[in-house]
């Protein structure tokens, strides 16, 4: 028998297909990543994580993406996830970010929340640390605690800080979301 350490495994993925998705939101969420490339010509943030709820699946950018060269192929359709088993059923190539069971389970319990956007930038994060509500421990990526604190936080603002991660912006439609980040970054140049 051969014994398997999983306890370290945050989740697994399971592809359902490696075929790209062909889900018309994809335009929008490139024009969205692509606006926030051009807010940082120093290239300064180190990650942009951008997640659509449609349906129940969600569409979220895979690993490795460069949102100012963003393609059909740079995104994933997630089916489902299982937060007990920690399983993520997906459709497209690419293998999913550490971050995606965290977006997943936060537009699953929120349901006024149908756009996330999660952006590592420690420059902006500093100049705005009073102005947001911050998570007050800092949990593992990718896990059901980070999860937990992301919706505690939550409950007070739709733009908080992730202590030592970055910031996270949620909102009904990408036009809200999109303006909400937009004046952040106009208001702290």
């Amino acid at each position: 028998m051969i014994d398997r350490n999983l306890t370290n495994v945050i989740f697994q993925t399971l592809f359902l297909s490696k075929e790209y998705s062909n889900c018309p939101l994809i335009r929008n969420i490139a024009k969205l990543g692509k606006k926030l490339k051009d807010l940082d010509p120093l290239e300064q943030i180190d990650s942009i994580i951008v997640s659509l709820e449609y349906g129940k699946r969600i569409l979220i950018n895979n690993n490795h993406t460069d949102f100012g060269k963003i393609k059909r192929e740079n995104f994933l359709e997630i089916v489902d996830y299982n937060p007990v088993k920690r399983i993520l059923l997906a459709i497209g190539p690419g293998e999913p970010l550490i971050e995606t069971p965290v977006h997943w389970i936060i537009h699953h319990a929120r349901k006024d929340v149908n756009v996330i956007v999660q952006i590592h930038d420690e420059r902006l994060k500093e100049k705005i640390v009073k102005k947001y509500p911050i998570t007050k421990k800092e949990r593992p990526s990718g896990t059901i605690d980070l999860a937990k604190e992301l919706l505690k936080t939550l409950r007070t603002d739709n733009t908080i800080i992730i202590k030592n991660k970055g910031l996270l912006f949620v909102g009904n439609s990408l036009k809200e979301v999109e303006n909400e980040i937009l004046k952040l970054y106009e208001e702290f140049k």
